[in-house]
């Protein structure tokens, strides 16, 4: 075990030219972990019930100040996490990280996975939002052709949300946090297996590179430090600039919100369903972006390419233009500029990952 340690943690040839870019990985790893612990303290004083599970979340903010640190640290951690997950994406589109093909492909399968661990995760408070959010989503899961029905009825449980939905996504959600550590383990091993790219898409230069140790190991712990200020400083400050009022209201069945939306970093795929009129229709195009998205191919660097990095910045412009519309009422003119944007986010990602994808081609021949 010391020298499985040593050999990847310390020891580690490691190209001297990687950035303070490349420290987004590590501290995904890190704060995952602090949530998975957070997570099973919190476990152990939750109850799936749909009658009580918001007064105890409610009275373990309300009544404690150990409990309240707890249970906003483990919800403020997600949104850390998802920074710098949507940073090591990007960073990994740029550079065209995605050629090693392991490593990326384990890579999209923790953000699948944990997009599932986040929303699970907001149902679990069972308020306003939660519940219709899940609402919501299980329709879209109804309706799906041929297997939407069975698919429905193993999901929720019954024929609507209910309490038997909220332990079935409790079990989830304790369950997936364990997987996305495995898979972590696992993103590690074709990491250090092939190695990072370098800013300049240098992929067989072994003359400038360093033990991973102390070089990098102090970057990264400076790195959480200051990430880790930064999220004191949110906590005590404007711990709920983020939050919905709504949240702080019981689910009511009966009463639905006059305008209902998830998370942040699910508002860019919510965009894409409000504005397209057919679920089916929506949920393709989300299925389209994700598999473009996900697409091995060997192109190059956007470095050396400006229409490549033309694209790139229409894409990351989308991404914040969809994710800004989706938290806007369901009027013109926001319905019909995320239609737009949707069909141009879509297109553009096919058009950055695969009209270059002809050198692979030719490499391969």
């Amino acid at each position: 075990m010391g020298s499985i340690i040593r050999r990847n943690l310390i020891d580690l040839p490691t190209n001297y030219s990687l950035s303070y870019y490349w420290c987004s990985g590590s501290m995904i790893s890190f704060f995952m972990v602090l949530q998975v612990v957070t997570g099973v303290v919190l476990s152990f004083l939750y109850v799936a019930d749909a009658g009580s599970s918001f007064s105890i979340v409610m009275s373990l903010s309300n009544d404690s100040f150990c409990g309240w640190c707890l249970r906003y640290w483990h919800m403020w951690g997600v949104n850390i996490l998802f920074i710098l997950l949507f940073l090591h994406i990007l960073r990994a589109i740029y550079y065209s990280s995605y050629s090693n093909k392991g490593v990326w492909n384990v890579g999209f399968v923790l953000y699948l996975l944990l997009m599932v661990e986040a929303f699970t995760g907001y149902i679990l408070p069972w308020h306003q939002m939660s519940y219709w959010a899940a609402t919501v989503l299980t329709s879209v899961v109804e309706s799906l052709p041929i297997f939407g029905a069975v698919l429905y009825n193993y999901v929720v449980g019954g024929f609507a949300v209910t309490s038997v939905t909220l332990i079935r996504v409790f079990s989830v959600h304790i369950c997936v946090g364990f997987v996305i550590l495995g898979f972590m383990i696992l993103h590690l091993f074709y990491l250090h297996k092939v190695g990072s790219n370098t800013p300049l898409f240098a992929r067989s230069s072994f003359s400038d590179i360093v033990g991973f140790h102390s070089y990098f190991t102090l970057k990264d712990l400076m790195c959480f430090i200051g990430v880790c200020m930064l999220l004191f400083c949110v906590l005590f400050y404007c711990p709920d600039v983020l939050v919905d009022v709504k949240s702080y209201l019981e689910a009511d069945s009966m009463s639905t919100p006059l305008s209902i939306k998830p998370e942040w970093y699910f508002l860019m795929f919510y965009t894409i369903l409000r504005c397209i009129n057919s679920k089916i229709g929506g949920l393709a195009l989300i299925v389209s972006l994700l598999f473009f998205l996900w697409v091995p191919t060997r192109n190059n660097c956007c470095v050396y390419f400006f229409s490549r990095q033309f694209l790139f910045w229409c894409i990351v412009s989308l991404f914040c233009s969809l994710t800004y519309l989706g938290s806007c009422h369901p009027e013109y003119p926001y319905l019909l500029l995320g239609k737009m944007f949707s069909i141009f986010v879509v297109a553009f990602m096919f058009l950055f990952k695969l009209l270059w994808s002809t050198s692979f081609f030719v490499v391969r021949v």
